[in-house]
């Protein structure tokens, strides 16, 4: 056994360890929550790690968001790639795969197959309701996790076992707060982070998991426990004997996405969009300002607005919450 590992197996015994180096873990959204989780699945050395983010690093990251520098935030590194080169530089001995995407349904079945394991550190609802079908859809554990302020929350979903998050959509206590209206500190993302990687060693091997939901409010030192497996709804769409996984159509699905905290919004194009990150930069060069460009991404700004936009199409254009503003903005810049 090799003596990285060595007082971890002491704990988890070699076989538990030889299980880790065998699992593959999936991470969907590698901002606070899953850049904690990331860090800590590498060093307990799970053998693959897959690691899947729209985004990119900015400055406002940094309070909260471990793996990642001001070097990272000033070339506005995509937070996979970014993830990835930190986790490879503590750990080399495993596989790490990154993906620069927006979760939808059209992707996320094939990152979800031959999964041992997802790790849901998202941000909005609707992403974690498509990842929710396709782990139930294919009977990968999902750990769900979620902060806001100085609360969080996370439960284990059982494929076959427990309720999924369609049972239980309405019966999660966040009162409708977001990081845009009530921010988030750090100790909570740390936390909660500690509680999903715990089930996830846990369920990788091959230790009991109860199906409970824990949360934790650290500024007013209050925590709860709540068992679930009475919260299965028999008529689920998405985990009953007739599920129908609704959240797998495209259909289903917006095109704009209002981010958390950003004051900004997220345009995906119906269909796939392939640029030319150089071409269009030099397209659009005399008409914006403040131009940066790497092998991912092109930011400028435009007009009263700061525009991001990646290689498939997708853009988060900065400056503003409403949508029809945000694909006026997209247009105009695509077609310039």
């Amino acid at each position: 056994m090799n003596t990285r590992y060595q007082k971890q197996a002491l704990f988890l015994g070699n076989k538990g360890q030889a299980q880790l180096q065998n699992a593959q873990a999936l991470i969907i959204g590698a901002g606070a929550l899953g850049s904690a989780s990331a860090e800590m699945l590498a060093r307990a050395g799970v053998g693959t790690l897959t690691i899947v983010d729209r985004d990119y690093v900015e400055y406002s990251n940094l309070q909260r968001q471990q793996l990642y520098t001001e070097a990272d935030a000033r070339g506005k590194l995509p937070k996979a790639v970014a993830a990835k080169t930190r986790l490879q530089h503590i750990n080399s001995e495993i596989t790490i795969n990154s993906h620069i995407v927006d979760i939808n349904a059209s992707n996320i079945e094939a990152l979800v197959k031959n999964q041992s394991i997802i790790i849901d550190a998202t941000d909005n609802f609707e992403t974690r309701m498509v990842i929710n079908d396709a782990a139930v859809k294919h009977s990968v554990p999902f750990i769900f996790g979620a902060c806001v302020g100085s609360y969080g929350l996370t439960f284990p979903i059982l494929p076959g076992q427990t309720p999924c998050l369609h049972c239980l959509m309405n019966h999660l206590p966040l009162d409708g707060m977001t990081c845009d209206t009530v921010g988030v500190i750090s100790p909570i993302v740390q936390i909660i982070a500690s509680f999903q990687v715990t089930q996830a060693l846990k369920l990788l091997t091959d230790h009991k998991l109860d199906p409970t939901l824990q949360s934790l409010e650290i500024w007013k030192n209050e925590k709860a426990e709540i068992n679930i497996a009475n919260m299965k709804n028999k008529n689920c769409p998405t985990c009953s004997e007739h599920a129908t996984f609704p959240y797998l159509s495209f259909e289903n699905q917006t095109k704009t996405d209002v981010l958390c905290g950003r004051d900004a919004v997220q345009i995906r194009p119906g269909s796939p969009l392939p640029l030319s990150i150089n071409y269009l930069s030099e397209r659009i060069r005399p008409l914006v300002t403040q131009v940066i460009v790497n092998p991912y991404l092109l930011s400028c700004s435009f007009e009263d607005y700061r525009v991001v936009i990646f290689k498939d199409g997708r853009a988060i254009i900065h400056g503003t919450n409403d949508a029809s503003k945000a694909r006026t903005v997209y247009n105009r810049i695509i077609q310039l």
